[in-house]
């Protein structure tokens, strides 16, 4: 976990939605576990208060359910969540790529630019050992996808984005913790970044709806 969970700029209602919002993504809070208030209050070493305002805001996220008088859990997962979630990316990320190619200037083309360079760096670096999880491959992977909706000029869709992004990565973090040819993955981006820059927003459509929908495929294979 980073350190921006000792940041003393942060709440303790911020740090504790930090700390459980790395468990989850990362897998350490395992779908459907029980959440209970005194026991991350004394594992996380403040008052129940920021933990449950902490959790409110992980359940804003759709990472926590709250379930009544019992407290809270963390989210379950299924195809079907994973397919709505999905859908909804598709909606929120189309529509923000559409007024990127129309409003972006060259600072977002640089920005578009330089996120894919990094993240080609790393991954042709480490290869087969840049798999879901490792936190320089998640934090350059979601850059890049949010360098490309950057020039939306919408703070509620690019939040939405975000959001979006980090529950569809629990179901990869979880379900798909393997890189298995980093060269395809360039070259998918590639595609992305060089249609967007072109302001091809029939192809950068196309091309985005149908990345998004690797992560169901891929996750559920097996499912049809």
């Amino acid at each position: 976990m980073n350190d921006l969970t000792t940041d003393p700029d942060l709440t303790l209602a911020e740090r504790a939605a930090l700390a459980l919002r790395h468990d989850i993504l990362t897998g350490k809070r395992a779908p459907g576990e029980r959440l209970g208030v005194v026991e991350l209050s004394q594992s996380l070493g403040m008052g129940s208060t920021p933990v449950r305002e902490g959790l409110s805001r992980l359940v804003a996220q759709g990472l926590v359910v709250a379930i009544g008088r019992r407290g809270f859990r963390v989210s379950d997962t299924s195809r079907e969540d994973l397919a709505d979630l999905t859908l909804l990316r598709r909606v929120i990320e189309g529509e923000a790529l559409r007024r990127s190619l129309a409003r972006g200037g060259d600072d977002w083309e640089a920005g578009i630019v330089a996120a894919l360079h990094r993240l080609k760096a790393f991954v042709r670096r480490e290869g087969l050992q840049a798999p879901e999880g490792h936190p320089d491959y998640d934090t350059l992977h979601k850059a890049f996808h949010l360098a490309l909706i950057a020039a939306c000029d919408s703070p509620r869709l690019l939040a939405g984005a975000a959001d979006l992004y980090d529950q569809a990565y629990r179901y990869r973090r979880l379900m798909m913790p393997e890189l298995k040819d980093p060269e395809h993955f360039i070259r998918v981006h590639e595609n992305l970044a060089e249609v967007a820059l072109a302001r091809d927003v029939a192809r950068a459509e196309k091309l985005l709806g149908n990345h998004l929908e690797t992560t169901l495929a891929y996750v559920y294979a097996q499912t049809g």
